[in-house]
């Protein structure tokens, strides 16, 4: 690898703002705010939206969609189209 122009890899804490769930990971990412974590170590934390804490697709809340009936009115309205 060449030196100096790689990004920090560093650890940092992800914290989710929906659910208040925290992450310690590695990353390229840094951040100006820090946390004392479980450790005792104080580190970077970044603050994200949503994560798969908080994601439906993750927490089994997800809603479903009627796809059954948007395709039966579809194809009800266009039914004599191009006939």
């Amino acid at each position: 690898m060449k030196a100096d122009i790689h990004p920090n890899y560093a650890t940092i804490v992800f914290r989710d703002l929906a659910s208040g769930e925290a992450f310690l990971t590695r990353s390229t990412i840094t951040s100006n705010k820090t946390i004392e974590w479980e450790d005792g170590n104080t580190y970077p934390v970044y603050d994200v939206e949503i994560s798969s804490a908080s994601h439906p697709f993750y927490t089994g809340k997800q809603r479903i969609m009627d796809a059954a009936g948007r395709v039966e009115r579809f194809n009800a309205r266009y039914k004599g189209f191009g006939a």
